[in-house]
């Protein structure tokens, strides 16, 4: 571990100075255990696996307005790894009101930003609360830092401490000062190069220009966009946290639903989160208002490739949900339109374009930006590949895990859909002010979901059972 303190990109400073008191920026995970799990075991596990990662043992200092990672001189495990026994009765209600209570309570800026919190006597086994700062890294790296903790990830040779077991994170960001002076050596090599290659194929400028125009339209159109309807999910923020979720839906039945009306897996979701969040406003506001908006964050890391490197490589976009559909299959059609659309956008580029810009600013310009962005919306949803084969970590198998990522601004409702081993999880977090009766929202999914799957296999005069949903 070097010395040398390191400058944080301008995405991730824009992530660490989005942390304001009532919306801490970190994500948050669970990992539900089949039995319990012995504190050193664990321990040495984190030691083997993460302390090897520069990332982990440095602090955020600030200097000028910038941000640096610098190692912290006083680094221990103790502040980072918690043993606790969740409180009686010791059921998933407990474990919620403890995930809810460690949601809500800022990391310790003195130090590397994550805990562990290792809950024993939880049902009949244990469970892991994960939290991690968001200007470490995005939620689909920070769920592989996760699963490099199970026994099937491997150790590291130890001539290779900057780099991650192949299949899961590969590089740490040790080395990154130095690939900038590289790139900086090379630069006027690339750009003679870019001038050859612009040369010999003068259409890459029609399509470079098209899509720089495609960017700037994007964010003059998120500029005019309309603020979203006034509901309970625009409350004032009060700083408490509450999660819930919902048992695992079966991944064959989702699968088979989405090749049924001829869409994805995540139209599916998207429109079964879209026909609970209508049931549950319609009850908490007594009408509907309008139709609101969604945050999604968009990988733009390359496709079908492992995390390469921990930091934040995402976009956001913004999608309509069809509240005001009551017909469910009518409902997912729109929901299916509205994603296609922006799966054919240059809005993720535009929106991580204003978060590298942000970065680069003053505090105070990024927090009155991102106000105003997030009025543009009512909550955050992560979609976030998992492992498809169960694994285990120090000796317990993970029967489920959940993850959230914080919501920025005035947002504070955020919805998670995590694929793990052939099921699909499906969890919330919300400020205790937005939405009171979380349980009831994840229990809205599951009956979303098993409405549209009724409708749509009714509607094709076929004869099919309820999906098994436990």
């Amino acid at each position: 571990m070097g010395d040398a303190r390191e400058q944080m990109t301008a995405v991730d400073t824009a992530w660490w100075h989005m942390e304001s008191e009532d919306n801490p920026m970190m994500i948050t995970g669970v990992l539900v255990l089949d039995r319990q799990v012995d504190i050193q075991a664990f321990r040495e596990l984190l030691e083997q696996r993460l302390l090897r990662y520069s990332r982990f043992s440095q602090r955020v200092t600030e200097d000028d307005g910038r941000a640096f990672w610098e190692e912290d001189p006083h680094f221990s495990l103790d502040n980072h790894l918690h043993h606790i026994a969740l409180a009686e009765p010791c059921d998933q209600q407990a474990l919620q009101d403890l995930v809810g209570d460690l949601a809500s309570t800022p990391l310790d800026a003195r130090h590397p930003l994550w805990q562990f919190h290792l809950v024993d006597h939880y049902e009949d086994g244990a469970a892991i609360v994960a939290r991690l700062h968001h200007c470490i890294a995005d939620g689909l790296a920070l769920v592989q830092v996760l699963m490099s903790l199970a026994s099937e990830g491997g150790l590291p040779e130890a001539e290779h401490v900057d780099q991650l077991p192949a299949g899961g994170l590969v590089r740490s960001l040790t080395g990154s000062m130095r690939r900038i002076a590289q790139q900086g050596v090379h630069l006027g090599h690339e750009l003679f190069e870019e001038g050859m290659e612009l040369a010999r194929h003068p259409e890459h400028v029609t399509h470079w220009f098209e899509e720089g125009r495609e960017i700037v339209r994007e964010v003059a159109h998120l500029g005019l966009m309309p603020r979203d309807p006034s509901t309970h999910l625009h409350a004032d923020l009060s700083g408490r946290k509450r999660v819930a979720w919902a048992d695992p839906l079966p991944l064959a039945r989702v699968k088979e639903l989405a090749h049924q009306l001829e869409g994805t897996v995540n139209d599916v979701l998207v429109a079964a989160v879209t026909g609970a969040l209508r049931r549950y406003l319609s009850e908490a506001d007594r009408y509907i208002k309008g139709n609101i908006h969604v945050t999604i964050p968009f990988n733009l890391r390359p496709k079908d490739q492992p995390v390469k490197s921990l930091g934040n490589h995402f976009g956001l976009v913004l999608v309509e949900l069809p509240l005001d559909e009551p017909d469910a299959i009518k409902r997912f059609k729109k929901v299916k339109k509205a994603l296609s659309e922006i799966k054919n956008s240059q809005q993720p580029r535009a929106t991580f374009g204003l978060l590298e810009l942000f970065g680069y600013g003053p505090a105070a310009l990024e927090k009155f930006a991102l106000n105003t962005l997030s009025d543009k919306s009512s909550l955050v949803l992560t979609n976030v590949p998992g492992p498809r084969s169960p694994l285990s970590i120090a000796g317990a198998r993970i029967l489920q895990p959940l993850v959230w990522v914080p919501q920025s601004g005035h947002l504070g409702v955020g919805l998670s859909i995590l694929s793990y081993a052939g099921t699909v999880q499906f969890g919330l977090i919300s400020d205790d002010n937005m939405v009171h009766a979380p349980n009831r929202v994840v229990r809205y999914f599951v009956e979303s979901f098993q409405e549209l799957y009724e409708q749509s296999f009714g509607n094709m005069g076929q004869s099919h059972a309820t999906p098994n949903l436990k």
